[in-house]
């Protein structure tokens, strides 16, 4: 690799990173400048569901690309139109809007939440949402998270967004007004370590949203597209939301997103959202490639296999090791460390051929492709099994 490509310096720095560059990726495996390849358990944080550059999508893309690019979204195009539908025929929402990432999603969920508010309930704007929740990283959507971190950064936020502990149904009836639209979270808060919502509080939430004539949205950027074993996280739940968001892996590794809702909250107006590249039919194309693949016969029961196969071997290295819990579902899982050594964990993993991403210190978190093989998670729990053995000994 030369070394213009090399030289880092003209990117803006914003996070560590490791001392690699990734030049290659093909299902489960990536390789960097030297050759090196690696076991990746972050699949671009759950975005490559089908894992890196699948034919599926490489295919669709390289098709789409001869034909038409970006018409502007001025014009209805194919691939957008087969994509809708395909959403709509496969979960209980009637239309969808697409976006660029799943913060632009949930920027929109917020906004059409809002205009619903000032068309339905006296110009209501406050949207509930949940203490360590992540929605992204625009300002809205900061203001939206509950990370404590966010708090003091980037101020004067977006007002309107009380917070409520999850799981607490009575935290969230006090913190009811008139102003208040909507209740908005993830069914698994995934950056704040994979914690899932009860199934019992969000049937309480979609109880109490519906007395009150209040929205439901489900932010499923990162529980959508069969991450979690059903290809919506919210089918297992016994809830329909009003809204829904999906990101990550939905283009199956380019940049698309969507918001999907029910008939009678769709009330923008010529004007009110739009976007240069929203539904462009080169993404569009890729997330119908995506969609097709994963309502195969099929797929998701094996996602649901390899998912609880995975929860199995994370329960033994965790009982061998004395860590903690295992939690989640599918192949969005966490592992407790029960100590804040996530980071260095993550580092020791790195070094042995193995990605893996600590979204707090002492949680390691699991999202690796959801076409990954039982041999490549056994693969996974060798090197990982023999960090933690390095450690102890």
């Amino acid at each position: 690799m030369s070394d213009a490509i090399c030289n880092i310096d003209s990117l803006m720095f914003i996070t560590k990173r490791p001392p690699l560059v990734i030049v290659e990726g093909k299902g489960s495996w990536v390789t960097d400048q030297h050759g090196k390849r690696y076991l990746d358990f972050i699949q671009g944080w759950a975005v490559n569901c089908l894992g890196h550059s699948p034919q599926v999508v490489v295919d669709a893309i390289m098709k789409q690309a001869g034909r038409l690019i970006n018409p502007s979204p001025a014009f209805y195009n194919e691939p957008a139109i087969k994509l809708a539908n395909l959403i709509s025929r496969h979960s209980c929402f009637d239309r969808v809007f697409f976006t660029n990432c799943g913060a632009e999603a949930n920027e929109g969920a917020i906004k059409l939440a809002r205009k619903w508010g000032k068309k339905f309930r006296g110009g209501a704007f406050e949207i509930i949402t949940m203490e360590h929740g992540f929605h992204g990283r625009t300002l809205a959507t900061m203001s939206a998270s509950g990370k404590p971190q966010w708090r003091e950064l980037f101020e004067p936020k977006v007002p309107g967004f009380p917070k409520a502990p999850l799981n607490d149904l009575a935290a969230v009836k006090s913190m009811l007004t008139d102003r208040t639209v909507a209740v908005m979270l993830e069914p698994i808060q995934g950056e704040s370590g994979v914690i899932p919502a009860t199934d019992e509080f969000l049937q309480g939430l979609r109880e109490l949203t519906r007395e009150q004539g209040m929205l439901l949205i489900f932010d499923e950027v990162q529980t959508g597209m069969g991450r979690t074993g059903t290809l919506f996280a919210y089918e297992q739940t016994g809830v329909e939301p009003d809204i829904m968001t999906v990101g990550k892996g939905i283009g199956g590794g380019v940049p698309l997103a969507a918001l999907a809702a029910k008939e009678g909250v769709c009330c923008f107006e010529p004007g009110d959202q739009g976007g240069t590249f929203n539904g462009n039919p080169l993404m569009t194309a890729a997330g119908c490639a995506v969609l097709e693949e994963l309502t195969k016969p099929g797929f998701l029961e094996r996602v649901r296999d390899i998912g609880g196969y995975l929860r199995e071997r994370l329960a033994v290295l965790s009982s061998r090791h004395g860590l903690g819990e295992v939690r989640g579902k599918g192949l969005l899982l966490a592992l407790d460390l029960t100590q804040e050594i996530a980071e260095d964990v993550v580092e020791k993993a790195r070094e042995r051929g193995l990605l893996l991403n600590a979204p707090r210190p002492g949680t390691l978190r699991f999202m690796p492709a959801l076409t990954v093989s039982r041999e490549e998670v056994d693969e996974m729990f060798r090197i990982l099994g023999s960090v933690f053995a390095e450690r102890t000994s």
